[in-house]
């Protein structure tokens, strides 16, 4: 992986990574555009990166961090379902990692649902709740399951998922955003860890990449972070709905064309 690969990676990662359109699989259709997702390090990296997007959360909402003990509680619960999963089928989800074909249609799927979630809970918008109970952690953290899937996109999923449990828009971004820290600290401590026994050791090249990919990743989502809540809050879901399917179809028919991809 070049410097330049993990550059663009890294903005992919920063402007996906709280949108709901799956940081995961646009960073799976972009390495394989840059013929370089079947690189063992290039997945720990495109895991890793996500890092330094949470990171932008933390200095974003660091006054949470001073509430109750609750508040930690709360994330422990909605993060032990994915966290166990992700653990029983870890080969399985990450052999997935390459199926470009499954990122378009996870897109696709995705965005169909967007297209009508905003008229199915208009009506938590005007008299939802603003504060996230035990029952709603555990459920947002099921929804977080699904995101184990690429082209799902964690942050859709909790966010529909806080939806689902009556939590405004606001609320339940905000919410999925704080569950990415211990989340994506998990999968990236593990996904280092098992980079590491699988008998591979990160050289000054590597350390720098990574180095590199967060802190780009940081910036970007800090600003995309934001702008994407205000967004959300005042028109909702549809246009990231249309995003999905054109880029998800648009995938999908190259890889039924035989397209490399590698060569867009």
């Amino acid at each position: 992986m070049s410097y330049l690969d993990a550059l663009v990676l890294a903005i992919v990662e920063g402007l996906t990574e709280f949108l709901p359109v799956s940081s995961t699989g646009h960073m799976i259709i972009a390495s394989s555009i840059m013929g370089i997702e079947k690189d063992p390090f290039t997945k720990t990296f495109t895991v890793a990166i996500q890092l330094g997007a949470i990171l932008s959360v933390v200095v974003l909402y660091w006054k949470r961090f001073f509430q109750s003990l609750s508040f930690y509680y709360k994330l422990l619960v909605a993060f032990i379902p994915a966290a166990i999963v992700g653990l029983l089928f870890s080969k399985q989800i990450d052999l997935l990692f390459e199926r470009v074909d499954l990122v378009a249609i996870m897109l696709i799927a995705g965005g169909g649902v967007f297209l009508f979630i905003d008229k199915v809970f208009h009506e938590t918008e005007e008299h939802g709740e603003t504060q996230v109970n035990y029952q709603a952690a555990f459920k947002i953290g099921l929804f977080q399951v699904l995101a184990l899937i690429p082209g799902v996109s964690r942050s859709a999923a909790t966010i529909i998922g806080g939806i689902s449990q009556k939590l405004t828009k606001q609320a339940a971004a905000e919410f999925s955003f704080l569950l990415a820290i211990p989340t994506m600290l998990a999968a990236t401590g593990y996904k280092l860890l098992t980079y590491y026994l699988e008998g591979n050791v990160l050289n000054n090249s590597q350390v720098s990449t990574l180095v590199l990919g967060n802190a780009v990743a940081f910036i970007v989502a800090f600003l995309a972070v934001k702008s994407f809540i205000l967004y959300l809050t005042n028109h909702g879901f549809k246009i990231f709905g249309y995003y999905r399917i054109i880029v998800g179809t648009t995938i999908l028919i190259l890889y039924w064309l035989g397209v490399d991809l590698q060569v867009l």
